[in-house]
Formats: structure tokens, sequence, C-alpha cells
């Protein structure tokens, strides 16, 4: 902790500034949901509210804004293989999109069980 009192009273007030902003996107995303959107739109609201929520907390609560630069080239590569785990199931049946089912189900594939 830092030995200056006026250091841990700037830190606290930091906190508690970022738990109240946590507090009023909770709230936006609750009002959000009573709007009723078409799903993209509410998917896209969604994330931006997540993505907003987790940058506070990663940055403040985990201390991340305090870190070297070497610890963004890491949570760079993690969102490039969360995209790249995310596309693979997409590129493993890339071959079969456009094929009706029943041609699936004939050549002996798994589609549909």
């Amino acid at each position: 902790m830092h030995p200056d009192p006026a250091e841990v009273k700037k830190t606290v007030r930091r906190y508690f500034m970022i738990g109240a902003a946590l507090l009023v996107f909770t709230g936006v995303t609750v009002a959000a949901n009573q709007f009723h959107f078409v799903v993209p739109v509410a998917i896209t609201v969604a994330l931006i509210i997540a993505v907003m929520k987790g940058s506070m907390v990663a940055a403040v609560f985990m201390h991340l804004s305090h870190e070297r630069r070497w610890i963004y080239g890491a949570l760079l590569l993690t969102v490039v293989l969360f995209i790249a785990l995310m596309f693979m199931p997409l590129l493993t049946m890339l071959e079969h999109i456009g094929t009706p089912l029943d041609a699936l189900r004939a050549a002996g594939g798994h589609a549909g069980r």
C-alpha cells in the first residue's frame, strides 16, 4: 500500500468512482433490455456495455492500468487467439455450407444428430 495518506485517499476515491460507474452501466443494461431491440442490435448494445464494464474492471481492479507495455501485447495475442477459436467451427464446416441436410445424412455426416 502507499505510505502517503493522500495517495491512499485518492486510490480509494478512484475505486468508488469506478464502482459507481459499474453500477450505472448495470442500470443501462437493465434499461436497454426494456427497449426490446431486434436481435443484432441487442447483441451489439450488450457487447458494447460489456466491453465498457470489463475494461473498467480490468484497468482498475485488476491493476492493468499500472502494468508495463508487454502485458498489452499478451492481451492482444489472447484476443487474436480467441477470435481464431470462435471461427474454428465455421472453418471446419466451410465445405458443407449450402449442402442440404438430407445429402449430408445420406453421405454419413453427423448433421442434425
